[in-house]
């Protein structure tokens, strides 16, 4: 290896050479480490902390030729400082039961903590002069010339000091010493975990590695922050291309210099991205977005529930939130390769929760190789992904992600029923509904299929308030769930799991089909034939099949009120019209004129009725509501109450 010309090149900041300079001389640096510190983790913390401070001091070293014994110079110091550092922990006799017990352990492993004991304490007996010679050349087999070249000595020197190390060390201790060194040897892809930051944007951070050896998505950076003594912890979000990786700095992240080094922990975060920073640096990850521009379009992807419910905005952002099996993940992967040939480009978040349960050594790019999806071409369409924390997707913990363009949230009650896509209805949506982009009718449809999905999902989960279910009220529902069936769909990425083709539905025959379903053209087909199919000619084929997997069923018929009041109380002397009137818009879909009058009546009279709905919606709206209000520091409240048939 020509190790001066690659001191050049990492000199300038070649991240590769460095990586190969690391590569060639971490079993040297290693082994100089372990000689004086004679603790096997101790030495590779020494040579992790040596190597970063080579990669920051690089620039200052004027002659590359002396690139090995400066490396060893730095490796010395910083053992040394371990050495300083280093006490002994001494406990009273009282407390010496409750230390760890070796007799728990198995006895392999016994076994190998004393030969690697006897091993070290071989070693450490050896005079000065020969100890470092002779684990240079056990912990890695390191030829005799780059022995020479590392320790600034002449090749016989190393030859006659390892004779001699050779020696004084009785043959099955020689044996022992070899094997034991050679068990305890770096890792292979040690060199790999370096990398040197490009540059800190905020809480952004694009960091450069070896493309061929980059760290994995969501796996946890360490930004070595020298001028404040301080590691900033950074969770890999992208990996754009050529060897960049971006990520989020879990913590400030302020005066961070380029170049300074970064080191790869190999392991997943488990730190979950905080949502209100999230929505604060949207703009840094993804650009403007083309709603706000007054630029907004519709990205059409052939996903039913999508392109009707929660429309794509051309060029936007979109975030996908559900729980572990719930589809976030395998819908991405679909919607990425419906859009690979398409010319506009979308931004794609996947908030990902931490697989607990997930084998030793597992890897979300592993993972994407494996499931096949991997070799899927992007095109035009990004990829970003953040750990999220456990539990459900409720309204007020989605409110952060209000400045993404879409929101699709996946429901736990819907996988768990077999309706794939999972995607709820209720609580995702798209800000296309807030522009004049969609046509009359979208808009209409999309509206009615929502009301219908509600009524369906109340007539399920409170039974308790359906009490007065005319024949009427059964037929809505009816359609309600053929409607719920069509938005199921089979995925082209999905096929090697549920075997069938997967399907692509345009988004006018989408629009038709929902608007007949509720107007009751397809009355005469079973709810179960709209099932996990395309479109509707293959759905009028479907009639008589067996349906294997199930479905949400609407609840028996009972009596009682079917739509429920939603009531805003204000309980403060002041709620400023700045907040009120957006917040009714939006919620309650409202035009400008009618959210100043219920303001008017709820400033005049302390109450004012927002809308008439079904139990799901209303109180899905009366929470949400609530929760913005709360969020801001205003006091109000919203109630439901019941309408009362006649």
């Amino acid at each position: 290896m020509d190790y001066e010309q690659q001191v050049r090149r990492a000199s300038g900041g070649d991240v590769k050479a460095f990586v190969d300079l690391t590569r060639h001389f971490q079993h040297m640096a290693f082994g100089a480490a372990l000689a004086l510190v004679n603790d096997f983790h101790q030495a590779e913390d020494v040579v992790q902390e040596a190597f970063v401070a080579a990669w920051s001091a690089l620039p200052s070293l004027a002659d590359p030729a002396a690139f090995p014994g400066w490396l060893r110079g730095i490796v010395r110091h910083q053992a040394f400082r371990v050495l300083r550092q280093r006490t002994l922990r001494t406990v009273p006799l009282s407390e010496a039961q409750d230390l760890p017990g070796e007799e728990v352990l198995p006895d392999r492993l016994l076994e190998q903590r004393r030969q690697a004991a006897m091993a070290l304490a071989a070693i450490a007996a050896l005079p000065d002069k020969l100890r470092e010679p002779a684990t240079l050349f056990f912990i890695h087999e390191c030829s005799h010339q780059d022995i020479a070249v590392f320790l600034g000595l002449p090749v016989a020197t190393v030859n006659n000091r390892l004779h001699a190390a050779r020696s004084k060390l009785k043959e099955r201790m020689l044996v022992m010493v070899n094997e034991t060194l050679h068990a305890h040897a770096l890792p292979d892809d040690f060199a790999n975990r370096i990398g040197r930051l490009i540059e800190a944007n905020g809480a952004v951070i694009d960091a450069l590695f070896d493309p061929n050896s980059l760290p994995d998505i969501l796996s946890e950076l360490a930004v070595s922050d020298e001028a404040n003594r301080r590691a900033i912890a950074v969770q890999v979000i992208q990996r754009p291309a050529g060897g960049v990786v971006r990520g989020i700095a879990l913590s400030p992240a302020d005066g961070l210099p380029r170049g300074s080094t970064v080191l790869s922990s190999g392991n997943q975060s488990e730190t979950p991205v905080n949502l209100d920073e999230l929505a604060q640096i949207l703009p840094q990850l993804a650009g403007p977005s083309p709603v706000a521009a007054g630029a907004a379009r519709l990205l059409e992807t052939g996903i039913k529930v999508i392109d009707v419910m929660c429309p794509l905005v051309a060029n936007g952002t979109t975030i996908l939130a559900g729980e572990l099996n719930t589809g976030p993940y395998v819908t991405l992967h679909e919607l990425t390769y419906k859009l690979k040939d398409s010319p506009d480009g979308v931004k794609l978040f996947l908030l990902q929760p931490l697989w607990r349960d997930a084998p030793p050594g597992w890897s979300l790019s592993d993972a994407f190789k494996e499931d096949g999806f991997a070799d899927i071409p992007r095109g035009e369409v990004q990829h970003f992904f953040l750990r999220a924390g456990d539990g459900p997707w409720t309204t007020s913990r989605l409110s952060p992600l209000d400045p993404f363009d879409v929101v699709i949230r996946f429901s736990r009650q819907l996988s768990g029923a077999r309706i794939y896509p999972a995607v709820d209805v209720l609580t995702s949506r798209s800000r296309l509904f807030q522009t004049n982009v969609l046509s009359d009718e979208h808009v209409a449809v999309a509206e009615r299929a929502r009301q219908a999905i509600a009524a369906l999902s109340a007539a399920g989960q409170h039974a308790e308030r359906a009490t007065d279910q005319t024949s009427t009220d059964a037929l809505m529902l009816e359609r309600a769930l053929r409607l719920q069936n069509y938005f199921t769909q089979p995925y082209f990425v999905a096929e090697p799991w549920h075997k069938r083709s997967g399907a692509t539905v345009s988004l006018a025959e989408s629009l038709r089909t929902c608007r007949d379903i509720l107007d009751g053209r397809y009355d005469d087909l079973p709810a179960d034939a709209f099932y996990f199919s395309g479109g509707i000619e293959e759905i009028r084929g479907n009639a008589g099949r067996p349906l294997t997997p199930g479905t949400i069923k609407p609840a028996p018929a009972a009596s009682g009120p079917s739509m429920f009041r939603v009531q805003l109380l204000l309980n403060d002397d002041f709620v400023p019209i700045s907040f009120l009137m957006p917040a009714l818009e939006r919620i309650f879909d409202m035009d400008r004129a009618g959210a100043m009058l219920l303001m008017r009546h709820s400033y005049r009279q302390g109450k004012a009725e927002c809308g008439v709905y079904p139990a799901a919606v209303a109180d899905a709206k009366a929470k949400e509501l609530q929760d913005v209000a709360h969020k801001y520091g205003y006091r109000l409240s919203c109630v439901v109450e019941p309408v009362q048939p006649g």
